[in-house]
């Protein structure tokens, strides 16, 4: 067989081995090996259809696998060690092991890696005979330096739906806008956390032992935490976890990826007084707020929860029941804030746009969610229709689903973005409450502002506004609001931190700049 039909005959090799290697009676080779019975593939039916797409190699030195040490990755790497065996028996029918691994093997080693994820890909890299071409530069500086070194065209990557790089990706996937040009290509893109447990449990393969930690999802040392859901009930000081591959959902993989919190821009010099706070927005989605025929009251009550908890809110804004509007808003609103909460317009009606825009917004399609729609076949049995139940179309591969016992339908997350089905505030109170349990989002308390004084003046504004300035730059880590009743009654001022003292001496000091007694404690 020619080397471009054999290069080619391993690509599909591993691609259909992926595809259907996945239940767990199946072992590894021999699995591989009854596909290739089955589909009698031959070389020429792989060489039309791999060539089919872009860019595919033509010699083993023009194919390359990406390996990080992590779960995935690992998964791929012993397809590809059974592929290369079938590939290699096919060229010259040897019964012999696989002592080696040809294919190019590349490590991004990064100075944030965990050292259990290191010493694992260096372990396996000596046990299955891997030459590593070891990468200390990052990703993007990285490939084009190791492209312009060498002839690569694909690299094998263990990239799965519902990884943030997925979006938009297929099993062959040429390379984005300005990157070098080579061939992604994702064996395992369309399997399941669960499909990879049971692969790397049922072939008895060596994973990093970070896993049996509690560790879900690994990515550097200063994002990544045991996932919660993990964490045993134990009398012992320390905190224990279980393994990773009993999380039963397997959506919540990423649970123990930490979110920087977004840095406060006045800061003060004292660490004591030094504070993170984390950031909102709230989004209602309505032709009807807009025009005036239903007042929105779910915003306001969720801007004080949000507040109750610690968050900072940064915007509330009402969009028409539009796709593109909704899209945009979210894409905005997503960037600049650690959490997102968005309500109205979730549902089968035209104007239930909010999903749609969502999704648009993160770049994915509406795709069917079948544990969502036996939810609501369960909740509205007789009024489905069937697969064509547009309630059950959830944003592809960003979708999580956070299940409640007091809730008949689960809360919709779509990464940083909480989806809201509340109609009234006494729904709203349901879900916040569960929502607050799920996610822990009052669960520290090192930014919330629970300290607060308000005192009230008959001065003018020309009066308070400078003294009111002065005060804000000596005391940075207080909030100063300003408010009237009505055009002629007194301002109120209310100071909130996190420190009563802090607040006692900022209004010391606001009352030493103005006549004594002009401010009184409002009650």
């Amino acid at each position: 067989m020619k080397k471009t039909k054999a290069l080619s005959l391993l690509l599909l090799v591993v691609m259909v081995m992926a595809t259907t290697i996945r239940l767990p009676e199946e072992l590894l080779v021999a699995g591989a090996q009854r596909i290739l019975m089955a589909e009698k593939i031959t070389g020429e039916e792989v060489e039309a259809d791999v060539n089919n797409h872009h860019s595919i190699p033509r010699g083993i030195e023009e194919v390359a696998f990406s390996f990080n040490g992590g779960k995935d990755s690992t998964v791929l790497l012993h397809l590809l060690r059974a592929g290369y065996f079938l590939h290699r028996k096919e060229l010259s029918s040897s019964n012999g092991g696989l002592s080696s691994f040809p294919v190019r093997t590349i490590y991004f080693e990064s100075p944030s890696a965990f050292t259990e994820i290191n010493a694992f890909t260096y372990d396996a890299a000596q046990t299955y005979g891997i030459q590593l071409d070891i990468i200390r530069q990052d990703f993007k500086s990285g490939l084009e330096a190791l492209l312009k070194a060498n002839p690569i065209r694909a690299i094998f990557l263990g990239v799965r739906i519902g990884d943030p790089t997925a979006v938009g990706q297929e099993q062959f996937s040429p390379s984005s806008p300005g990157w070098p040009p080579f061939m992604r290509v994702n064996p395992i893109l369309d399997w399941s956390y669960r499909d990879v447990w049971a692969f790397l449990l049922t072939c008895k393969v060596k994973y990093c032992s970070l896993y049996d930690q509690g560790y879900t999802s690994i990515g550097s040392i200063h994002d990544t935490v045991p996932n919660a859901l993990l964490s045993v009930n134990d009398t012992s000081s320390k905190e224990k976890f279980k393994p990773a591959y009993l999380l039963s959902d397997g959506r919540l993989e990423r649970a123990g990826r930490v979110k920087k919190n977004a840095s406060v821009k006045n800061d003060v010099g004292s660490d004591s007084h030094k504070h993170e706070v984390l950031l909102a927005s709230v989004i209602a989605v309505g032709d009807e707020i807009l025009s005036g025929t239903v007042e929105d009251q779910l915003g306001l009550s969720l801007c004080k929860k949000l507040t109750s908890v610690g968050w900072s809110v940064q915007q509330t804004s009402v969009l028409r029941n539009d796709i593109d509007s909704v899209s945009e808003e979210v894409d905005r609103q997503r960037s600049i804030c650690d959490m997102v909460f968005i309500y109205g317009g979730v549902g089968p009606l035209h104007s239930d746009v909010t999903l749609a825009g969502v999704g648009k917004a993160f770049g994915v399609r509406l795709a069917p969610d079948e544990e969502f729609e036996e939810y609501l076949r369960h909740l509205i049995s007789e009024q489905c229709t069937g697969d064509r139940n547009e309630m059950a179309q959830l944003p592809e591969g960003i979708t999580e689903l956070l299940h409640h016992e007091k809730l008949s339908v689960p809360l919709i997350k779509c990464r940083n973005v909480i989806v809201l089905a509340a109609t009234n505030t006494e729904e709203l109170e349901k879900e916040w409450e569960c929502l607050t349990e799920l996610t822990k989002l009052g669960g520290s308390t090192s930014s919330l502002m629970d300290a607060s004084r308000r005192l009230i003046t008959s001065l003018t504004d020309v009066e308070v506004a400078e003294p009111l300035s002065k005060l804000g730059l000596e005391f940075p880590d207080i909030y100063l609001g300003c408010y009237r009743k009505s055009r002629q009654g007194p301002i109120i001022i209310s100071l909130k931190g996190k420190d009563n003292a802090r607040i006692d001496s900022a209004v010391q000091a606001l009352c030493k700049k103005l006549k004594e007694g002009v401010f009184v404690d409002m009650k």
